[in-house]
């Protein structure tokens, strides 16, 4: 193992114990328990704040449950290891440890018919400020993107990083988004968030912008 990579190692290690271990009554999933991941440095588009890659290699079994402490209250998301999408699960727990989404800003919120989202994990604004690399698409082609989904935001395939979206209503796109689990706690929350409306400064339209009220991520935290 490289040096660089020890302390985060030894980091999620200690972070997995906070996981909820799959029922051992369940079926055996046709997954292996571990797969491999792929992050790739972005030298044209570097760190945010300083932060590690992530180890090249994820678990397929159980959850983690991780809660935003917005300005206007927690949302806890369970993060599904056993999905489509366990390396993305695995780079968000990576960045939860490092500290990446405390004391950041969540730039974008839409309330369309199209798309009802709160898109969040950039450093600087939207779409701009992520960590330093990107990996795959992990998607099966049969998503969906209901009320409570999260999932990753990205600029294109195989660009994804620190983005990812909460979805508030119903989001009406291609499955092309990598989903990481779902909302457990906090959606009245989010529902505060639409009702303090939006400040228009997209070109998709009056309801998609910037939150009329900062949404601010004070912190981050595993469990409840």
């Amino acid at each position: 193992m490289k040096p660089r990579w020890a302390a985060l190692a030894a980091a999620v290690t200690a972070g997995f114990s906070l996981c909820a271990a799959a029922p051992a009554s369940a079926a055996p999933s046709a997954k292996p328990p571990v797969v491999s991941c792929t992050f790739t440095p972005t030298p044209d588009n570097p760190a945010a704040r300083p932060v590690l890659r992530p180890l090249p290699f994820a678990l397929t079994r159980g959850t983690v449950d991780v809660t935003f402490h917005y300005n206007y209250g927690p949302v806890t998301v369970r993060l599904n290891r056993a999905g489509a999408a366990p390396c993305a699960v695995a780079n968000m727990t990576s960045l939860v440890l490092q500290h990446f989404y405390d004391r950041s800003q969540c730039w974008r919120l839409t309330n369309s018919a199209r798309l009802g989202v709160l898109q969040c994990g950039d450093i600087y604004e939207v779409e701009k400020g992520g960590p330093g690399y990107k990996f795959p698409d992990e998607v099966t082609g049969a998503e969906t993107y209901e009320r409570g989904t999260v999932a990753m935001g990205n600029q294109g395939p195989g660009t994804n990083g620190s983005e990812f979206f909460i979805v508030h209503s119903f989001a009406h796109i291609p499955a092309k988004y990598s989903v990481l689990g779902k909302v457990v706690r906090g959606m009245e929350v989010l529902d505060r968030m639409v009702a303090d409306g939006i400040i228009p400064t997209d070109p998709n339209g009056p309801l998609d912008g910037a939150p009329k009220h900062p949404v601010k991520i004070r912190s981050v935290s595993f469990g409840w």
